[in-house]
């Protein structure tokens, strides 16, 4: 999870509120930061953490000028949030109105859309995840990719997109009641049809 201090260094130490943090789930020392850079147009970010020993909750960044937002939550904390917005009725993903939260897992990749956002410079609006495989495994993947010849960061990014495509298709399929008449096994994408 980001620190106090790699946020700080993020706004430049520029404060423009903060009060205390109301809801239950981050405790009773929970207090938040805003840093705006005043511009509707502009960008925000925010920082929930403890007074205390300075454990951080969560961190949002607000694009405001294409309508972004971006958010890390302490996964220590993440089931307590949501509990706590479900019994409040309240959507915690939503940052503002029609515009949800993209919640992020790495720091690096919440820093750098934060510098660039920052900036007004364009940025990668993809998700980085955090991908640990056994050496082996990493191996072959290795292989494939040269194979290919391809980085081994575009194989993985092709792998993760056919996974997600499937997985969207499985969901529309089981609206349609057609997911026992298709086959993924080799990758098909068509109904199959039974002798």
């Amino acid at each position: 999870m980001i620190t106090m201090k790699e946020w700080m260094e993020l706004v430049n130490y520029k404060i423009t509120e903060g009060s205390d943090y109301c809801w239950e789930c981050y405790g009773p020392n929970a207090y938040t930061l805003d840093s705006w850079n005043g511009d509707h147009k502009g960008y925000s970010f925010s920082i929930i953490f403890d007074t205390k020993d300075q454990t951080v909750y969560e961190v949002q960044a607000h694009d405001y000028l294409h309508n972004r937002a971006y958010r890390m939550v302490n996964e220590d904390f993440a089931k307590k949030m949501k509990k706590e917005s479900k019994r409040r009725d309240i959507n915690k993903n939503e940052a503002w109105d029609d515009v949800n939260y993209v919640d992020l897992d790495n720091d690096d990749d919440f820093i750098q859309k934060g510098i660039s956002i920052k900036s007004g410079e364009e940025y990668d609006t993809r998700v980085q995840v955090p991908l640990e495989l056994p050496d082996d495994e990493l191996f072959e993947l290795m292989k494939i990719a040269h194979e290919k010849d391809i980085t081994l960061n575009q194989l993985i990014e092709q792998v993760l997109q056919t996974a997600i495509d499937e997985h969207h298709l499985r969901e529309e399929l089981d609206d349609l009641y057609l997911k026992e008449e298709y086959d993924f096994s080799e990758g098909v994408k068509g109904a199959v049809i039974k002798s």
